[in-house]
């Protein structure tokens, strides 16, 4: 990006409209999720994904977050069924979290804040590319997975492992042979509605994804999340935590459930 965002009081989300005015949209997110006013939508499909551990290529610090990345010239992992129609790609998958275990998560429910959420990216493999995609109303599909303080959650060490080597902005390492799915909770019960990125340059392109059901992580795995670094190497230290932004208005978007 041209603009130096960030999570910081100079740069965080209060700021990002002035460079980026979609950010004032009509479908911003992330947004606080009501259970009782999400509308249980009978037309809703069970949700397919189908995850290639042969996809997986990469693992890199971007100054914001740390994002898994995929092979994604080939339809081997995908997203389709639930909201979306047509086939959407697995493009990557990165987390937001907090510095302390009371907040992180960029959805809330009921105003309720996790430790920690995941993003899992698809786009709509109707356009030619992520970057054709990214910015088109129906071109991106994202899959968010609540984290909750609990058990040791193994199938999340394999990636946090990985932190090590990509300490500070711009390190990047191989990441091979992962199976995203290994992420997702054992249902896969729903809410929907249409949304943006979350990050600049806050696209209103994301059919939005969000189940209901956490997954665990442990204390000491959450420090592991929060042992990364917004700076680069040679720059003071600034450790990467409260990297999420806030719930936006909802302005009139309705909330649909795939359960009653």
């Amino acid at each position: 990006m041209s603009h130096g965002w960030g999570y910081g009081p100079a740069n965080g989300p209060d700021t990002w409209a002035r460079d980026y005015p979609v950010g004032n949209g009509p479908r911003q997110s992330p947004i606080n999720i009501v259970p009782k006013e999400g509308r249980y939508d009978s037309s809703l499909k069970a949700l397919k994904l189908k995850y290639d551990a042969s996809n997986a290529k990469g693992i890199l610090n971007n100054g914001h977050s740390f994002q898994v990345d995929f092979v994604d010239d080939t339809d081997s992992s995908t997203l389709t069924g639930g909201p979306i129609s047509g086939t959407y790609r697995l493009k990557q998958f990165h987390f937001h979290w907090g510095a302390s275990d009371d907040r992180g998560s960029e959805h809330t429910v009921s105003g309720i804040k996790f430790p920690c959420e995941l993003h899992l990216v698809h786009w709509n493999t109707k356009y030619a590319s992520f970057g054709e995609a990214a910015s088109q109303p129906d071109g991106l599909a994202v899959v968010g997975v609540f984290l909750k303080i609990g058990a040791a959650n193994p199938r999340i060490q394999r990636v946090l492992d990985a932190l090590d080597t990509i300490k500070t902005k711009g390190k990047q390492s191989s990441f091979a042979n992962f199976d995203a799915k290994t992420l997702l909770p054992g249902c896969l019960d729903y809410w929907t509605y249409d949304g943006s990125l979350t990050t600049p340059p806050l696209y209103e392109s994301v059919t939005w994804i969000v189940l209901k059901d956490p997954i665990s992580v442990s204390p000491a795995q959450m420090d592991k999340f929060r042992s990364l670094l917004f700076t680069g190497e040679g720059d003071a230290p600034t450790c990467m935590v409260d990297n999420y932004r806030p719930p936006q208005p909802l302005k009139g978007r309705q909330v649909r459930a795939s359960f009653r």
